[in-house]
């Protein structure tokens, strides 16, 4: 995974991609006991078009022109399937901007924050994602009062309140 780290370090250092954070289970890792997971979800801000529509295609573009293919949602980067998602909304811009940089191996990356990840998980609200909560409130070392603020400035209090054990 040291070589993706650092393809998607070049990636955001030519412009490809803004800053990056990775999140979903590979992120709780950083974090808790592994989880099972088949590929790296990597949050991004990307450069914004013209008409100020998003697009995947220059990211992939500079991917493929690096020798990496795609395969089905993600790309197989250093033989590591690296699912790109894109800032979708105010937790996810906040999460990225957040990110707490980390050594994986030699290279310097990016992950969200725990808080960030538990409040994510409470907005996607899949049964994977309430394990997943489950897990970061046993294991992970949650800022409380930070947790508290996250969730009120996007709404999750409520969502909060039927998840909590």
């Amino acid at each position: 995974m040291e070589k993706t780290l650092q393809i998607l370090n070049a990636l955001e250092h030519d412009g490809v991609l803004g800053r990056y954070a990775i999140g979903g289970a590979m992120g709780a890792t950083f974090y808790v006991e592994p989880l099972l997971t088949f590929d790296l979800d990597i949050f991004v801000l990307l450069p914004g078009t013209v008409g100020g529509l998003l697009t995947l295609a220059p990211l992939y573009e500079a991917l493929r022109a690096r020798g990496f293919a795609e395969e089905d949602e993600c790309v197989n980067i250093e033989g590591v399937p690296v699912q790109f998602l894109p800032a979708y909304n105010a937790l996810v811009e906040e999460a990225l901007s957040e990110a707490r940089e980390t050594l994986y191996e030699q290279t310097l990356t990016r992950v969200l924050r725990p808080e960030h990840l538990l409040a994510i998980s409470l907005q996607t609200g899949r049964d994977k994602d309430r394990q997943r909560v489950r897990l970061l409130l046993e294991q992970a070392p949650l800022d409380h009062d930070y947790l508290s603020a996250v969730l009120a400035r996007h709404g999750l209090e409520t969502q909060w309140k039927q998840w909590k054990p």
